[in-house]
């Protein structure tokens, strides 16, 4: 591969320039001064990198962005997995700007409710119904009150994966339980992705009581094993609980239409976020009309609140969702994501095993939900060796807690990042040899959830 040109504002390479944080480092510490940990996304927060290489960001187009210092990155995670079609997509622009003149927040519904919940139940063929709002959080717990009233139950059960809901009754299950009480962290039960007997197991011992089985169908690092999907469905059918589907990452990354639409398999109602906007906030649930309409007005029972949000129809939101329908209807961009995505990892565990680091640091994945795993000289996961990396990333143009792409990434962006984790190995190897601290200017990473906020605590 031939080298990445460099420039005093594109540390692109590994003899270029590197890059300096100044600004970044002093709007990070205002930021502190001004805004509780920093950021607010406790992902995008600056104990999520290596100290000292923070950047803040000034503006990002197509895979590319910014800082605040004039240095240039590609660009992962993509407002964490939120854009897929690249930033500042213009027919995307192009649609919002339009409709920024007819005004964005009404007293009554705008014909684009209309024509955006047509959209969406035109992808989702297994919903009826379908409300928008502006965070994944309100519409998972909105999908919980209808799994609550429609079922007369309480309990809720949650595979073990990453995140469903900033809200009492999933994160009070996570070490940052804090401000939450017992008895609203007692009504939230675990099983394991993947293993139907832990499901079993749970309905067996909380009887007739599980409102809701909340999961993703996939994930970055888990397919469904053969038969799991269906099974779980089954279950929920016969025990009478609500099946909910997450389609926030996997909605417009595995499909337009989400996970349910590649499985085949149909839950009762499914959350989704993210992507659907490219960016721009919106969010929705959607399902079955008997369990939808409990929020409406063609029911008997007692009504449920339901995403009744001030924001949830505004135009702009709305019209960058049909923007994006319309580009996944002209283009390809899970296809283009898949391509690009293999031939990034592949590449990165080409270079990765060629130094002969291939039990230490790997690229693994689905192809457009990438992340890469670091481990140290025992092969345990380390907090160090990946703040090594980030680093090391970092210094050659590359900003990415993982490596999650878009169908923005091109040839040349993919080719970057394969040099810079070339590049990245060197200083990996040192840190095996001597250990991270030999390395390191700072202290490492820490998990965004967790109960203190040391070991990254702001002195």
């Amino acid at each position: 591969m031939t080298s990445v040109s460099s420039s005093p504002t594109d540390p692109g390479t590994v003899d270029g320039p590197q890059p300096v944080f100044a600004e970044s480092s002093r709007l990070q510490a205002r930021l502190h001064d001004l805004v509780p940990g920093g950021a607010h996304t406790y992902a995008r927060g600056s104990d999520q990198y290596p100290e000292h290489m923070t950047p803040i960001i000034e503006r990002g187009r197509g895979a590319r962005v910014w800082d605040v210092d004039g240095n240039a990155y590609v660009e992962y995670g993509m407002g964490l997995r939120s854009v897929t079609l690249g930033h500042a997509y213009e027919p995307v622009n192009a649609a919002v700007r339009e409709v920024l003149d007819r005004g964005l927040s009404f007293s009554r519904p705008s014909r684009l409710e209309v024509d955006a919940a047509e959209d969406f139940l035109g992808l989702v063929s297994g919903a009826d119904m379908v409300k928008f709002a502006k965070n994944g959080s309100d519409a998972t717990t909105a999908a919980l009150k209808l799994a609550r009233a429609a079922t007369g139950r309480e309990t809720v059960a949650v595979a073990d994966q990453p995140f469903f809901s900033t809200d009492d009754w999933f994160i009070g299950n996570t070490p940052m339980n804090a401000g939450i009480p017992d008895a609203v962290r007692a009504g939230t039960v675990g099983f394991t992705y993947n293993d139907l007997g832990t499901l079993r197991a749970l309905f067996d011992a909380h009887p007739g009581r599980i409102a809701a089985v909340f999961m993703e169908a996939a994930t970055a690092l888990h397919e469904p094993a053969p038969g799991f999907l269906e099974g779980v469905r089954e279950m929920c059918t016969a025990e009478g609980t609500v099946l909910v589907f997450d389609e926030m990452i996997t909605g417009f990354r595995w499909s337009a239409s989400g996970a349910q639409a590649v499985y085949g398999v149909t839950p009762d109602l499914s959350t989704w976020g993210k992507a659907m906007g490219n960016g721009f906030p919106v969010s929705a649930l959607a399902g079955r009309r008997e369990l939808m309409e409990l929020g409406g007005l063609r029911t008997d029972a007692d009504r449920v609140f339901l995403l009744s949000t001030t924001h949830g129809p505004e135009t702009a939101g709305l019209t960058a969702f049909r923007a994006v329908v319309e580009a996944y209807r002209r283009e390809d961009p899970v296809a283009t994501m898949r391509r690009q995505g293999t031939t990034l990892a592949e590449a990165c565990n080409e270079v990765v095993a060629a130094a002969g680091l291939g039990e230490f640091v790997d690229v693994v994945g689905h192809p457009a939900c990438l992340v890469f795993r670091t481990r140290d000289a025992s092969g345990r996961p380390s907090q160090e060796m990946r703040t090594v990396f980030l680093g090391e990333l970092l210094r050659r143009g590359v900003l990415g807690q993982s490596l999650v792409i878009s169908a923005a990434h091109t040839d040349a962006d993919v080719e970057q990042t394969v040099n810079a984790v070339a590049g990245a190995l060197p200083a990996y190897e040192r840190a095996l040899e001597l250990g991270a601290d030999a390395v390191l200017d700072g202290r490492p990473v820490a998990p965004a959830l967790r109960s203190t906020a040391d070991p990254r605590r702001i002195r």
